[in-house]
């Protein structure tokens, strides 16, 4: 492989961190810390350039929630200033990795996504009677902090980039605790490995894609399996043969050794398509596409949650409108006119006097 030199320059350049900048504000202007670095956009940039030129530059604390949609994860929110970095850096290292990613690796590379995978997912569904749905238990609390670094290094020469990447990768907060032994392991291997990267990062997302790009190439070429698409650590095999697809199972699991993560017990399933394929959000069939009904039921209680925002004055209209008319964009791309129909009648929104939403075509009926 030819390696690109000067990489380095790329990241830390000021003219880079204002192009990472416009990236990092993206849909997250209206935040307090956005806006306190943004007054002082030029001298933030040329410290922030003047200490990763030098090697000064030190990651802040991270601010960590949890969400319970659909399930509790726990999200770490860097500093403004830092994810600056990581879209400097990410947009430095994903071109030179987008080369070697399968085709059909759908999350956070352009022009793919949760609504291409989905379709991509029909598109097997049509081709292949049965299916092998499976995820890697705690994923991101599980990646190896050795495997994942020894993977970058596989392409990447450059010690300026491993030394942020390094650093990044070593600032990682603690995660959820996964206890998890692997052959060759002794008593206290589990505890002496450090594990897990922040979900929430822009880097982390890359990372992952980095992680599991073995496990797409061995499926891919050494399964040679002919239908297989993979959203993070969700993924899909398709075949003609429950066998095939049981034996594609016993295989993953042993190759995944590998990389020191597991197969999710519960979650690990081999069955036929015309049962429908519950897959980010939807639920698949050859024929149509359906909302799955947790996305439903979270949809009703967070238009609940706004109607009473909204009538004590904490949202505007404009913000309710823009979160109607994105749930609306995602049930679009499943068979859902009706429903949508339904769920959008059912609510009505109080400012101050009754006033009915926005139809689903986005036309506001004030």
């Amino acid at each position: 492989m030819h390696r690109r030199r000067q990489l380095w320059t790329e990241v830390y350049s000021f003219e880079a961190l204002c192009r990472a900048a416009r990236k990092a504000e993206r849909r997250k202007r209206s935040r307090r810390s956005t806006g306190r670095f943004a007054f002082f956009r030029e001298l933030e940039l040329l410290r922030l350039h003047e200490e990763l030129r030098d090697q000064r530059y030190r990651p802040g604390g991270y601010r960590t929630f949890f969400v319970h949609e659909p399930k509790r994860r726990l999200i770490s929110a860097a500093p403004f200033r830092d994810r600056v970095a990581h879209h400097a850096l990410t947009s430095v290292l994903e071109p030179i990795f987008e080369g070697s990613f399968v085709f059909d690796s759908y999350a956070c590379r352009v022009g793919k996504g949760t609504h291409a995978a989905v379709r991509r997912c029909q598109e097997f569904a049509k081709r292949f009677p049965y299916v092998l749905k499976a995820d890697i238990r705690k994923f991101f609390p599980s990646i190896d902090h050795a495997i994942l670094k020894g993977l970058i290094r596989r392409k990447i020469k450059d010690r300026g980039v491993l030394w942020l990447c390094d650093l990044i990768v070593d600032h990682s907060n603690p995660q959820e605790p996964v206890l998890e032994w692997f052959p060759g392991d002794d008593l206290l291997s589990p505890s002496e490995r450090r594990r897990g990267v922040p979900l929430g990062n822009q880097t982390s997302q890359f990372f992952a894609n980095v992680y599991l790009d073995p496990l797409d190439h061995f499926v891919k070429e050494t399964l040679r399996a002919k239908g297989y698409v993979r959203y993070v650590d969700d993924f899909l095999v398709f075949s003609q043969s429950k066998q095939e697809l049981a034996e594609f199972q016993r295989r993953i699991a042993e190759f995944l050794i590998s990389l020191r993560v597991k197969l999710h017990p519960r979650k690990n399933v081999v069955f036929p398509v015309r049962c429908g394929i519950p897959f980010l959000g939807y639920r698949v069939f050859p024929t149509h596409r359906l909302l799955a009904k947790p996305n439903v039921r979270r949809f009703r209680k967070r238009m609940k949650q706004h109607q009473r925002l909204l009538a004590e004055g904490k949202i505007t209209w404009a913000e309710v409108r823009q979160r109607l008319m994105s749930w609306s964009g995602h049930a679009k791309q499943a068979d859902t006119h009706r429903l949508r129909q339904r769920l959008f009648r059912e609510f009505q929104w109080k400012r101050g006097r009754p006033e009915k939403p926005d139809d689903p075509a986005g036309r506001s009926s004030r």
